[in-house]
This record gives structure tokens, sequence and C-alpha cells, in this order.
């Protein structure tokens, strides 16, 4: 089996939304019948001076981790991808069913998959699309992202079904993960990303 994986963000040392993290390690144990738990702070030491990924990989029985040096990517293009059968409803090492969908992106940046004429993920972050007067994030995304999770505490943004068709009825759209927060893709009409 696989092993889980949480990315964590830490600038200079650092540590971002640590019990989102929390909730979300523990869950994956539970579906898997365990119920005794390890608090990921005390596994965490990220270096003092920059921004970094803290990668914490853990199965039933042990956590490891590593720290990668954090270089944002530039997404500014998304092709809609279309695929009903994948799942990925925990966060996993192995991205095969993401990776084969990314390679069908045709020179966009990242790919929006399409699930069951449902827009869900990127395969790096959940979305949120703005219709001039919220911001809407897929009901039923992927994977339910910590920083998704959290601007939903925080009433920021608000779960829809959003169909494929009405995507080009939004303004703006979002990406969402836990190394770039809440990321407004600059531009001034949907068409010129979506590709």
């Amino acid at each position: 089996m696989s092993d889980f994986l949480e990315t964590i963000k830490a600038v200079d040392g650092k540590i971002y939304n640590l019990g989102y993290h929390q909730k979300r390690y523990e869950k994956v144990l539970k579906s898997l019948g365990i119920d005794t738990f390890s608090n990921l702070q005390n596994f965490l030491s990220p270096p003092a001076d920059g921004i970094y990924k803290c990668r914490v990989l853990y199965d039933e029985k042990s956590i490891n981790i590593d720290y990668v040096k954090y270089t944002k990517r530039k997404i500014d293009t998304l092709k809609l991808v279309y695929d009903n059968n994948i799942e990925y409803s925990k966060k996993y090492t192995s991205r095969e069913e993401l990776d084969a969908l990314f390679e069908k992106r045709e020179g966009c940046s990242d790919i929006i998959i399409v699930k069951n004429s449902l827009i869900t993920d990127t395969t790096i972050a959940n979305i949120a699309l703005y219709n001039g007067k919220e911001w809407l994030t897929p009901k039923r995304p992927l994977l339910n992202g910590t920083c998704r999770q959290r601007l939903l505490d925080e009433k920021k943004i608000i779960e829809s079904d959003i169909e494929v068709n009405d995507i080009f009825k939004f303004k703006k759209i979002a990406l969402l993960n836990a190394m770039i927060d809440f990321d407004i893709i600059p531009s001034n009409n949907l068409k010129d990303i979506i590709c």
C-alpha cells in the first residue's frame, strides 16, 4: 500500500495550519481502523530560513519527514480534462492517476478535472470560482484540502456543485492549497485561463 502524505508549509521555521493537517492525518488513520495518533508537531523541525514543504509521509506504523525548499509553480492556464472514475479522497505519495491526467494538458500549465460533469480540482490544488459576489468551491472535490477546509470554516468560500457548462459564468478562479493558500489567477476573462 502507498504511503499517505501531508504537505505542510513552513516559513523561516514557522509551521502553518498544523491543526488542519493533524485532523486529516487522524481521519485517514481512523478510516484504517486505527485510533491512536501521534502529534505531528513532535516530528517537525523545519529549517529556520526560507520557505519549505514539510512532507510528512506516513502509514499505519510510521511517520517520516523530509523538507523540500519550495518554489511556486506558475499556473496561468488550465485545461478541462474529463475522468468519471478517478478517486483521490486521501492524499497519497502515489499519484499515477493524477499524473496521467496531467499529461493531457496540451501546453496548459495544469488541468481542471471534471468528474460526472462537475468541476473538481487541479492536480495540485482545490479551486474556487468567483461569481461577482462570492467565491464558490466544488462541493465534491477529489480531495478535501486543508486550505479549502480552513477557508470554509472561516466562511471565505462556499461549497456548491459547479457544472462544467457553467464555468464561463464566473469572473475569476483561485487555486487553494497548503503552500499557496488562496491564489487568484490574474486575468480579466476566464476564457484566457481555460484553454
